[in-house]
């Protein structure tokens, strides 16, 4: 986390801010989780009105790295002083224009929310991340993956073999380690029955 020397304004502006601004309204569904969240839209316009009268504004920039976002929450004062969060780092699941700005707008709400100290989720643990953004893989899953491939190895058939022959049958190019849970747990059932390797 980034700040400035002096956090004595901000620090009473935020303590001010969160007492006086009610909770964004939970306006959107989750489908896959089945709980109710406030979308992005909601959290601004909740946020804005109580953000200015304490003097307070926000900024967040939004980068890449490999096949993730990255998104830096910069709240300031109007003293100057500021607080900058650590970027939050998501997948952004199908490499595509859609995905890439589902992540993005989870990245910026998650981001804006635990900067601002508010909830807008059900349940934030369960709900790691929104319609089209995918979780990755578990190192439990992964490590499953790896013991089945080392199982089903043999002379005939290697175990680079087999999971270049993984991927291809899931229709992936990317490294297991960067696999979504949805793609791990795809491949446990190919090498546990279902489209088995042959």
């Amino acid at each position: 986390m980034n700040r400035s020397d002096s956090i004595a304004n901000i620090a009473a502006a935020l303590c001010q801010f969160q007492a006086e601004c009610p909770a964004p309204k939970k306006t959107a569904e989750n489908p896959h989780f089945k709980s109710k969240y406030s979308p992005l839209e909601e959290i601004i316009s909740t946020v804005k009105p109580y953000l200015a009268k304490n003097g307070l504004s926000f900024f967040q920039s939004t980068t890449t790295e490999g096949e993730n976002i990255c998104v830096t929450t910069l709240l300031l004062h109007a003293s100057g002083e500021f607080i900058e969060s650590d970027p939050l780092k998501l997948p952004m699941g199908k490499v595509t224009a859609q995905g890439a700005g589902s992540a993005v707008t989870y990245a910026r709400r998650y981001s804006l929310c635990a900067a601002l100290g508010i909830a807008a989720e059900d349940d934030d643990d369960a709900n790691a991340a929104e319609a089209g953004v995918s979780q990755k893989a578990s190192e439990k899953q992964l490590n499953y993956i790896d013991s089945l491939l080392n199982k089903k190895a043999s002379d005939k058939y290697p175990k680079q073999a087999l999971y270049e022959r993984l991927k291809e049958q899931m229709g992936v190019t990317h490294d297991m380690e960067d696999w979504s849970v949805e793609e791990a747990s795809r491949a446990i059932s190919i090498l546990t029955g279902k489209g088995q390797q042959k």
